[in-house]
């Protein structure tokens, strides 16, 4: 990913994003000249340089009534980040409480894209202490390896048990957080399914992934039995 794409998300605006880079290359530079390379009108441009500055991740100094511009040490963007979430974790337990008040008991929810997997992956983390799974192809190492890398971090170090049915076909190496079971059925599948606590999670490796979730303890009840009764009668 660029680095002007990484910088939009990580909390800067469009327009913050074009001035941070466009004064990052130039140096110390009059704000006509980031106006410039930047491509923004001068009023855009010195509302985005104060911006900036009250974020602290670029500083002026003043040589004959003209500001001079510049980015301050880089390092600083991984503070206000810092700052931002310390921010929404100090009212984390506020937010939950209203959360758990007023969401619905039973509920089904439908996310897409790579960031609903994320979502619902941190949320398989955070909300058990076991995962069930069936119709796995490595799809997840294939569409997102470095994301998929410290996932399988985060599994074993919360100590969360992972139980997969694959394809007998599918040829899955030995892991330390994982224990695979294999079931005589051909054919791979975009769908993975997983169980976990209440819900269900079940994931579609489409073009643009997505992820139908059922908050309903009955169901996820009833389909770990079903997943305990093949893994049962699969082979190790």
């Amino acid at each position: 990913m660029a680095i002007y794409d990484i910088l939009k998300h990580s909390g800067l605006s469009k327009t913050e994003s074009k001035v941070y880079l466009a004064l990052l290359k130039s140096g110390s530079v009059k704000a006509g000249v980031v106006s410039v390379e930047s491509e923004l009108d001068r009023t855009t441009t010195y509302a985005c340089l104060k911006s900036l500055g009250q974020k602290g991740l670029v500083t002026y100094v003043v040589i004959g009534k003209i500001k001079w511009w510049q980015v301050s040490n880089p390092k600083n963007l991984e503070t206000y980040l810092k700052d931002k979430l310390d921010s929404v974790q100090s009212i984390l337990p506020d937010l939950e409480n209203l959360y758990y008040k007023r969401k619905l008991k039973e509920n089904v929810r439908l996310f897409k894209g790579n960031k609903g997997v994320k979502a619902v992956l941190e949320d398989i983390i955070s909300e058990s202490n076991e995962n069930c799974v069936f119709g796995s192809e490595g799809q997840l190492e294939e569409r997102l390896p470095f994301y998929a890398k410290r996932y399988i971090a985060q599994l074993e170090r919360s100590g969360i048990k992972v139980r997969t049915l694959v394809r007998k076909d599918r040829v899955m190496g030995p892991s330390e957080y994982r224990e695979a079971r294999s079931i005589d059925v051909k054919g791979e599948s975009p769908v993975v399914t997983n169980v976990y606590g209440n819900k269900i999670a079940i994931i579609v490796w489409s073009d643009i992934p997505e992820v139908i979730m059922i908050e309903n303890e009955a169901a996820a009840n009833s389909y770990r039995e079903y997943f305990n009764f093949m893994w049962k009668n699969a082979n190790k």
